[in-house]
């Protein structure tokens, strides 16, 4: 009789460790992990885009800078020239050099502007391009975020359940003896959590095999009982 006490309490420990097993798979198999792991990959490429696209727009900032301070210059040296030019006072081949001169100037002058609106219109799309990045990395922070807040709320729930069931274990444990617990600690590994089973109608609970009658008699008279086929502990009904 006590040995039949200690089989069902065993197969209650059973029903403990499986609701917690049960419990892990759904704490690790939440659909939202999956798509917490795929916007914190999309936040990590983001962040890679956007330091790249900030690098950018600093680059044509400086080249925009160095571009119209030399265009300033040019200006100052091409507005000199031309009030000499204009001013008199000179021969006829200085003049000539100084027109050739200032030629080339607003030559130049063209081209630094020219250069100048290329690069204003470089900037302005990778500013654009940066804004719509940082627009997408607020996005999937958030998300993220949400995502991380909904895990977290679950996990709490699925946390007191397993506490539940951990507490039950704690009053269960001493109510069996320490070989059989041991035995069963054993098996578990080995059988997908699943040590002690109901025997039930000559059908073994944990490998679903039936018994012959014979093969039930034999069991029976087994310390503990367990399945001829997958050596489950068994608790006769």
């Amino acid at each position: 009789m006590e040995e039949i006490r200690s089989l069902e309490d065993l197969l209650d420990l059973q029903r403990e460790d499986s609701a917690i097993d049960r419990l892990l798979d759904r704490r690790s198999g939440l659909p939202e992990l999956s798509r917490y792991r795929a916007a914190h990959e999309a936040g990590a490429s983001l962040d890679a885009a956007l330091a790249e696209a900030s690098h950018l727009v600093h680059g044509l900032d400086l080249e925009l800078d160095r571009a119209e301070g030399e265009l300033q210059l040019a200006e100052a040296k091409l507005e000199r020239e031309e009030r000499r030019l204009y001013a008199g006072g000179i021969n006829a081949k200085e003049a000539e050099h100084l027109r050739r001169e200032v030629e080339m100037l607003q030559r130049q002058n063209s081209e630094s502007e020219t250069r100048i609106l290329e690069i204003l219109d470089q900037r302005d799309e990778a500013r654009a391009d940066l804004e719509r990045l940082q627009g997408e990395r607020a996005a999937a922070a958030e998300e993220e975020a949400r995502l991380e807040e909904s895990i977290e709320a679950q996990w709490r729930v699925i946390d007191s359940e397993i506490a539940g069931h951990e507490a039950r274990k704690v009053d269960l444990i001493p109510l069996i003896p320490g070989e059989l617990l041991t035995l069963y600690e054993e098996i578990r590994p080995t059988k997908e959590g699943v040590a002690a089973a109901r025997l039930a109608e000559g059908i073994c609970g944990g490998c679903h095999l039936a018994l012959s009658a014979a093969e039930q008699a034999q069991v029976v008279r087994d310390h503990p009982p367990r399945c001829l086929h997958c050596r489950r502990i068994l608790v006769p009904q």
